[in-house]
């Protein structure tokens, strides 16, 4: 039987691990010893630099035909909270943010019955216009694969023709938990593991660069979540795409899901950890600080992330309408700084792609 000695050693020794390893260290590491692992991981890779980008949200609309049961985001057409915005209405937020200095807008919400490839298309196309020197990053896999599906297109063919509009990444949504038992239990309708796998591998290989996510907390195990890993890894070996990872805990507050809470934050810096230990081959792991809230993310990076995300600017309502801390998300590069100081890293902006910034 493999000892936690022997795993410990591996992961020094930037050897890679497998499932019974990474189970191994997982329920047996003292969290002391996940955060040397992982810290000395992150060092390896980006120093004593952790990222922040300056972005903006944009967030269509929240009508939705899934119903994921942890949403608490997704609203019927007319259901009290719903919001549709029209293109007009859309335009006039990037206009209103064009002096902003933000180099990245990130596109997502909910998959629209009526809305199909052809209006988002334009939608970035507009866009582009209005701000030319800003990264788009737009919509989840599973709203990409509902919308080139509709059109009748392939893969390769729906995401050319977003990437001519200027779509240049893609985030990491959708991607839930990839166990398929799982995934019929909170996520039914959307995009299979192997579709939504198979929809970044085609946007790597057309030059199009993604992130990639989890969502945990909920209903799995950790030998899910090591899985889910495991496939993002294999994927990574496969296509080389994916700049970074985020782990998005489940926020319990106005679902279907709610009485099982949340978890703790001792189980989201040991599974930030071991994201950094497994995911040897994608380069960055992101402390999303809208989700944590802003004293968490800044004990992430004690624990192997690299990036905190962006300013935001109050410009997305996903984690807030489901209970995180933050009801209008926004933080100044001061608080970035600041953060990354007391933690002993120095901030770095960068653009979509990593490429750091020098004002």
């Amino acid at each position: 039987m493999t000892s936690l000695d022997k795993v410990v050693a591996k992961v020094s020794g930037g050897e890679r691990i497998d499932a019974a390893e990474a189970l191994i260290l997982w329920r047996e590491a003292p969290l002391w010893h996940l955060a040397e692992l992982a810290v000395e991981l992150k060092r390896r890779k980006s120093g004593d630099k952790v990222f922040y980008n300056r972005n903006f949200h944009i967030e269509p609309s929240n009508v939705c035909i899934f119903d994921c049961k942890f949403c608490s985001y997704r609203r019927r057409r007319g259901e009290e909270g719903s919001w549709d915005y029209s293109m007009d209405e859309i335009l006039r937020d990037v206009e209103s943010r064009r002096n902003s200095g933000a180099t990245e807008i990130h596109i997502v919400g909910g998959v629209h019955p009526d809305r199909d490839i052809y209006y988002y298309a334009d939608m970035i196309r507009n866009i582009a216009r209005i701000m030319p020197d800003v990264c788009i990053k737009a919509f989840t896999a599973a709203e990409l694969h509902h919308m080139i599906c509709k059109a009748g297109l392939s893969l390769e063919e729906g995401l050319s023709l977003l990437k001519e509009a200027g779509m240049e990444s893609i985030p990491g949504g959708g991607a839930e938990i990839f166990d398929e038992v799982l995934r019929q239990r909170i996520c039914p309708k959307k995009c299979t593991a192997e579709e939504w796998l198979a929809l970044h591998g085609a946007a790597h290989r057309l030059g199009i660069s993604s992130n990639a996510t989890m969502l945990y907390g909920h209903i799995e195990q950790v030998e899910h979540r090591i899985d889910h890993l495991l496939r993002l890894r294999h994927q990574q070996d496969l296509s080389g795409g994916f700049n970074a990872f985020i782990p998005l805990k489940y926020r319990s507050r106005h679902n279907e899901m709610s009485s099982i809470g949340e978890t703790s934050v001792t189980d989201d810096l040991r599974t930030l950890a071991m994201s950094r230990i497994i995911l040897d081959n994608i380069p960055h792991i992101k402390a999303y600080w809208v989700m944590y809230g802003k004293q968490v993310a800044e004990l992430a990076l004690a624990f192997g992330a690299d990036d905190v995300d962006g300013t935001i600017d109050d410009s997305t309502k996903i984690y807030s309408m489901a209970g995180a801390a933050d009801v209008r998300p926004m933080i100044t590069i001061a608080e970035i700084e600041q953060m990354c100081r007391t933690a002993g890293f120095r901030a770095v902006e960068r653009d979509t792609h990593y490429n750091e910034i020098k004002r």
